[in-house]
């Protein structure tokens, strides 16, 4: 089984949870705030993830197996090991929002 393939369900999943987050954002007409801080969290995450990971794999810590893998590389990474950056950020910006998120400005939260 590929890397790729395994990703597809977390992807799926998250998509979801993220597009009911939107969903909630558009009733608190919020979708800008929210595609804004899902896109400044996704790019540090995939940032931090071709840094670290490439740092990592360049000190023999693991490994890919290049039959498990699209052959196609950034760095010493293959593009498949961002899926899962991708994947939590959509799941906890669609999770986070669905929560109530940080509200709008000017909003007092009861206790």
């Amino acid at each position: 089984m590929t890397y790729l393939l395994m990703s597809v369900p977390f992807i799926v999943i998250a998509l979801i949870v993220f597009g009911l987050g939107a969903l909630h954002a558009r009733r608190r007409d919020a979708v800008g705030l929210y595609l804004s801080a899902w896109a400044v969290a996704t790019a540090s995450l995939i940032v931090l993830t071709v840094i670290f990971d490439n740092v990592m794999m360049a000190a023999g810590f693991f490994d890919y197996g290049v039959e498990h893998i699209s052959g196609v590389r950034l760095g010493l990474i293959p593009v498949e090991d961002l899926l899962y950056p991708v994947a939590g950020a959509l799941l906890l910006s669609g999770t986070w929002e669905m929560l109530g998120g940080a509200g709008r400005r000017g909003e007092t939260r009861d206790a």
